[in-house]
This record gives C-alpha cells, structure tokens and sequence, in this order.
C-alpha cells in the first residue's frame, strides 16, 4: 500500500495480515475532521521490563522501546495545533485509503513555506521490524524496535522518529485494534497465558519520506464519502478471473501500477497464460536469462488463478531488483520508466533470434519512403522478433534537414512507446516586489502576467510596463530567502518554469549605467545587547528586505549616505517633521540630524564580518559588490517604520479554500506537439554528410506504422538543474475511439487506426512521493480501480483526471 505524499507509516501484521496506518494526526483530521480516537501518551519504557535503562539516541547499547498509556481524557490533544508535541493517529486500512483519496483530490494546495518538524527527520521509505507487546500493566502496550532486527541506518532514523525524551509523542488509535488487542489479552486465563515474551505481536512498520503539505480543506462532505466508498475490495466478486490486487511491498505502488496494465493487455494475457517459456531465449546476451519473463509470466497466472485474493509479487521484486538495481529498495519511482525497462527486459527474453545478424541501412537513393520504411522494418525483425515487437511496436519516419545546405535525411525507427509532451498556452500571474534604490517611493509588490512557458525576458518586459519603468532606469531582480539576497537572476533566456510558487524575488530599480559603480547590498539587523560586534555573523537576526544601491565609493562615509538615501521613503512621521525642523535651521543635513545610532560593518558572501565597525573616514576598495550589515539600535526605530521592509510577496499564494483554474488540453493538441517540426538542441547536433559538419538541423517525425497495442505516456514530471517539477495538466483523451488516421503518413493497408483505451496508469500528488493506481477496463465496458491489493468498480465517468500517466489503447479491427 502507497502513501500520500505526508509523513506516513504503516503497520503491518504479519500474522494474519492486517494492516494499521500510522499517519500524522493534523494529515489524518483534515480528511476525518469527525472522528474520535483512543488517546495513549508515548512514555519511556520501564527497566523493569526491558532490561536495563533506556537512552533513546544511544544506538549503539540498547534498542528503542517505549510504553503506550492510554490516557482517559484526550481533548487536550486532539487539535495538535500548540505545537507542543508530535501527535499521531491509527488507522486502518480503509481509513487510510479515505484520507488518501481525499487528499489526492483536493487540488490547489497551500503552502505556508513552513516545514514541520518531522519533515526534517526522515526521508524517502526504510523498512523497521516492530514488536507490539500486552504489558501487564492496565491499558499499556509496549513497542520495541530491535537493532539486530534492523539495518543501522534504519534504526537511526527509527530513534530520531520515535525519540520521546526530547518530545512528547501520543498515538490516537482510530482504528479500535489496540483496545482489541488489550481486550484479548486480558480474556486469557492466566494458566494459559505463554510467556510475557511470547506475546510478542510482531508487525512491519514502514516509514515514508515527505513532500507537500498542507492541502486544501474546501471538499465537500459528501464528496469525501462519495471518494472513500468501495474501497476495501469487498465489492468485487471472489471468482472474478483477473481482479485480483497485488500487495505493496514498501513504496512499489509504481511497480503495482505498471503490473496491472500488462496484466490485462490482450494477447500479452493469451501468450503468458499459455506455454510461452518455450520461447524463452537463454542465450541472448542482452537478455536476462529468461528470469524476467518466467517470473513475469507466474506472475500472471497467479492474477488470473480462480479464486485468488491479493498476491504479494516478491520473487518479480526481487528479479527486478537483480537485474535493474535502479528498481531496488523501498524507495517510489517512475511506473513508466519501470514499464520501459520491463518491455525492453520482456523482449530480449522472448526473442526469439537466436544469432542477430549484422544489418546495414542503405540510403534512400531517391526511392519511395514506403520501400525505405520496409527495407528498416524487415532489417529490425531480423534481429528482434517476440510477442512484444509483435504486439507494441511501432514505426515512426524520421526527417532531418540540414539549415545550411537542405541535405534531407529521412529514417525509420521503431519505438515501443510515445512519449508526448503537455504543451500549454496558458498564462500565469506573477508577484514581485518594486524597489526604487533612490528611496523615491516605498517598496510595492506588481502582479504582471506572463507565458506559463515564457523566458525571464519577458518577466522584466512586463515588470518594466508595471512599474512605469523610464528609459534611463533598469530592473535587477534577485532571489530573497531569510531576509538574505541569495541569487540574482540575469539570463534573459532562462525559462520562468525555474522560478516556483513560493519563491520570493525583488526588483530593484536602478540607473541604466549602475554597472560603473560599485553595487552594495544592505542588510539589517538589530544592535543585541552584551553582543561583540566583531565576531557578529548574519544570521536569523536579520530582518526586512535587504536593499540595493549602486554608487561611487570612496570612504565609509559614501556608505552611509547611500543608505539613508535608499532609506528616505521608510521614514517616520516624526522623522520627517524633526528633519524638516532642523534643516530649517540648517544646523544638520536631513538624515544626519535625525541621531540615529547605526553601526556598519563589510562582510564576505556568507555573512561573516571582515573586520570591525566601518570608520566614516577610511578608505575603502571599492570594487565589485560590497555587502554590508547595517545594526540598528533601538531609536532607529522612531525614525524608521521597519513595517514597510517587511519580506517580500511570494510569486503566487494562492487565496485560503480557493482552487487554481484547472489546465486543460485534448490528446489530440499533445500528438500535434510531438509531431511538429523543431530544431534540435545544441547538445543534439546532427552530423551532416554533406557539410561534413555538425549541424543544429531541424526535425519532424511522422507515425508510419503503428502497433496493435498503443502504449502513450504523457510528459508531467520535468527535471533541470534547479528544478522538479509535475505538471497537473487535464488531458481530455477519448476512451472509446482515438482516430490516429491524421497523424499518420501512411495508411499500411488499413482504412482507419482507430483505438479504445483500456488501462491507465495513475499517478497522484507531486513529484518524489505520491501514489500510482491503475483504471482496469476488464468484463466488457466495465472499469476497476486497482489500489495495490484493494480492487473497486469505477464509473466510466470518473476515469478521467489529471493523475492520468500513462494510457494503454488497443486497436480496433475494421467493420
């Protein structure tokens, strides 16, 4: 069973296979907020029943064990909303799937930039062997997690999770099993009680890494019964040939997922449940000995065995693991890239070439492109010929044109799968914060709207419009984290996608020419008393917006009238009346009047101090960027509203219970997308044999042939170097008939290439975590919903939703 993408963990009784979720309780009362729970306190356990004291973090003398009490009044404790604490909550396995389900749905998540403390503490998925012991004490239950039953590294993680010396912990049992389990042990008779230590209930607790929180609360509550009714499996017929779950493992929901899709595709269902292990080639050199196939094919005839409930698919995770150590462990991954893998694997097993021929692409010589399209097609059956290339295999034509001499290169490739992307058109609205470096006007966040897809040129375009930039004037904008400046952006063509939601950026407006100057950045921090100002580093103490101004640079005195010049539009009412006052007199210039006691000091790049107090009349060098911490002491404060350097705006924050409009595009407009022409890449250049040069040529596929089963994944999750990042794109794809007879360039005989979808791969929540399901069309036009081992009927209706990953369509025979 997955996990949403929380802090989550799960009990698993080894005994008779019932399983309880151990998941936070503020992830649990969002989707539950009327439920009542049993209240126990997390309490060390007593060295009168585990030997010797215990020391939580001391790993490497004693396990880690500690007492459940139950606790009789729990009010308390059910809001977890002080902080003071970790509170958890049990739940059984339908609750969970209910919670998970109505997180998955809840679109429009907000975040508050906050990460919790638990978030800090663990990552990705790590099995623990856990023993749950009846204490004879009243309404007590023992946990005991071993370190010779655990990996060292787990059991680490294991003591930062459930230390309770440095914070209390309480469990909140929804799930009415503790109670059970205390019930139970006090019926027995005491003669027929075993040993203490052979009460022993040992469970399997997996912990899961963390990713977004705080989803929207703005769901219904019919909704949320309408979400979790039908989910326990209990709906579906016990003799019903192929809905049959497969059990979770530890975070191998993406392998459950792509499983079920094979595992319903036709022909591949005939050929497995048959005789295939005849034509297992053991030989082949890039296969795998035919272990893959043998384990993938038991594998489905267990599925497909009468009467069978949910299989636990070990021996295939442990050949996968053998054979593609990328898939091993208990950590999440991609279903698609696992299907690639196991197509790919399927094939060189069941190939059924024994010795591959060398083959040689001859040009096209001006021949038809339906000859050349044969010749490929015959040269890869000679050396790939299996159920897979019979049955998912495809052509596509290949076109590159050289830009310089318009050499034509056309090619026909096979592929196993499409992979189109999600194109969008839409814009996106973005926040940042105005800041004149000549202290003319006050801080003021601009909305500007920009292509979703666009460059950061056009985010300084549209900034430059807002803010009515003049002709000698130039936006700087820079990245603020912590009341720190930690990047500054300056590629025009870096694509916006790199800037996130909760990024928080800073437009300065400055003169045209500030490059001839020095550039100085100020940051603030308040004067602490009994502290050395020589060994001060910036640290949280820092507060407001740093500011930004550009001069020349000569004496410290240069620094401090470029300050108080930014400075001019945060002064105070009174500031403004005593400097009016005194100029009047012309006693003092205007800021030096006001007395305020502020300290100056030059640090490095990482905030440590170079050396003391910044005399007004030493020399500095000048060159470069100089960054300053600026001390204020507490009469600053009456001249200086510190208000209005308030952090900035994020770039988006989305309104409390409100939803973002939902991105939608029809399967149609990706196709085109994968289709159209467009240049390669500069790292992709192409070798032109006319030129004798690489070339930056353009591109154009066109389907040429196409498969029986038509395997399409669609491209949410992108990867940079700064960012990851899914797409939560609506695609509208049709589920009865997909007519591909536009996109291809050649007909092959047929009069149509029509397809009807019958498996989808589903992904929900974001990137790193989340869980996989799978939309099984099985029964006719009946659709199932396969949750790991949990199989349901869903509505025809309900299939389409933008968790959709990867869609499976077989071809329709001509009437």
């Amino acid at each position: 069973m997955e996990v949403p993408p929380e802090d989550t963990s799960s009990y698993t009784c080894s005994s008779d296979n019932h399983r309880l979720y151990l998941v936070p309780f503020r992830w649990w009362k969002e989707a539950d907020p009327d439920g009542q729970g049993v209240l126990y306190d997390a309490l060390p356990a007593s060295s009168s029943y585990y030997a010797g004291p215990m020391k939580i973090l001391n790993i490497f003398k004693s396990d880690l064990a500690f007492n459940l009490i139950r606790k009789q009044k729990q009010n308390e404790h059910q809001d977890d909303e002080n902080g003071d604490g970790r509170n958890y909550a049990l739940v059984s396995a339908d609750m969970w799937l209910h919670a998970l389900k109505w997180h998955s749905d809840v679109k429009g998540a907000v975040k508050d930039g906050k990460a919790s403390a638990a978030e800090d503490d663990m990552a990705d998925v790590y099995p623990l062997q856990l023993k749950l012991s009846i204490l004879q004490e009243s309404n007590t239950l023992g946990v005991r997690i071993s370190k010779k039953d655990n990996a060292v590294e787990c059991f680490r993680r294991a003591c930062k999770i459930f230390s309770i010396e440095s914070e209390l912990l309480h469990v909140l049992d929804f799930s009415g099993q503790t109670t059970q389990f205390l019930l139970n042990d006090k019926n027995k008779n005491i003669k027929d009680s075993p040993r203490q230590s052979e009460q022993d209930i040992l469970l399997e607790l997996q912990v899961y890494g963390l990713s977004d929180l705080n989803r929207n609360k703005d769901m219904k509550k019919d909704e949320m019964v309408k979400t979790s009714s039908k989910m326990n499996g209990s709906y579906c017929e016990k003799g019903s040939l192929g809905l049959t779950g497969l059990q979770n493992l530890g975070n191998t929901c993406f392998m459950n997922s792509s499983l079920q899709c094979l595992a319903h595709t036709p022909k591949l269902v005939d050929y497995f449940l048959g005789d295939h292990r005849k034509e297992i080639n053991h030989d082949n050199p890039l296969g795998m000995n035919g272990e893959i196939a043998m384990a993938f094919g038991d594998l489905l005839k267990t599925l497909w065995a009468p009467g069978a409930t949910s299989v636990p698919p070990r021996l295939f995770k442990s050949k996968l693991a053998h054979f593609a150590p990328q898939f091993s462990g208990f950590n999440q991954h991609d279903s698609q890239e696992l299907l690639a893998f196991l197509l790919d694997g399927l094939h060189e097993d069941l190939n059924r070439v024994k010795c591959k021929p060398y083959v040689e692409a001859k040009d096209g010589d001006g021949r038809p492109d339906e000859d050349i399209a044969d010749e490929y097609w015959q040269n890869h059956l000679a050396r790939n010929d299996s159920i897979i290339v019979d049955v998912c295999q495809g052509q596509y034509r290949s076109t590159l044109v050289c830009p310089i001499c318009r050499k034509v290169s056309v090619t026909f490739d096979p592929f196993m799968y499409l992979s189109l992307p999600l194109p969008s058109t839409s814009m996106r609205t973005m926040t940042l914060t105005i800041v004149p470096s000549d202290g003319s006007a006050q801080p003021t966040p601009v909305t500007v709207t920009v292509p979703k897809q666009g460059k950061f040129e056009d985010l300084v375009s549209a900034l430059g419009v807002a803010c009515v930039l003049r002709d000698d004037q130039t936006l700087m904008v820079a990245e603020v984290y912590n009341n720190h400046i930690i990047r500054f952006l300056g590629e025009p063509t870096d694509s916006l996608s790199l800037i996130r939601d909760d990024d928080r950026l800073v437009a300065y407006k400055l003169q045209n020419d500030f490059d001839k100057f020095s550039r100085i950045v100020f940051v603030q921090q308040h004067i602490e008393k009994n502290s050395s100002s020589e060994t001060q580093k910036l640290s949280s103490k820092a507060f407001g917006l740093p500011l930004v101004a550009c001069g020349e640079i000569v004496k410290g005195q240069d620094i401090h009238d470029l300050y108080f010049k930014v400075l001019k539009s945060f002064r105070t009412t009174k500031a403004a009346a005593k400097s009016c006052t005194e100029n009047h007199d012309n006693t003092a210039t205007e800021d030096d009047a006001l007395d305020c006691d502020v300290k100056f000091y030059l640090t490095d790049d990482n905030g440590n101090v170079k050396g003391s107090e910044i005399i007004m009349d030493v020399l500095l060098d000048s060159t470069g960027q100089l960054n300053v911490v600026v001390c204020w002491s507490a009469n600053m404060l009456e001249y200086y509203d510190q208000r209005l350097l308030s952090s900035p705006a994020e770039v988006y924050k989305p309104a409390l219970f409100s939803k973002r409009p939902q991105e939608s595009i029809s399967l149609y407009k990706c196709l085109e997308a994968f289709l159209k022409e467009e240049p390669l890449g500069p790292e992709d250049m192409w070798y032109c044999p006319s030129c004798k040069k690489h070339r930056q040529a353009s591109k154009k596929l066109d389907l040429w042939r196409l498969p029986e089963i038509l395997v399409i994944h669609l491209k949410r999750f992108s990867y940079s170097r700064f960012l990851k990042n899914k797409l939560e794109t609506y695609v509208d794809f049709p589920i009865h008939d997909l007519d591909l007879s536009t996109f291809v360039a050649y007909s092959n005989g047929r009069s149509s290439h029509r397809y009807m979808l019958y498996a989808i791969s589903n992904h929900y929540g974001s990137m790193g975590g989340g869980h996989y399901t799978a939309f099984i069309r099985h029964d006719g036009d009946r659709w199932y919903d396969f949750d790991d081992n949990y199989v349901s009927p869903i509505d025809e209706g309900r299939i389409k939703t933008s968790a959709a990953y990867v869609l499976f369509y077989r071809r329709l025979e001509d009437v």
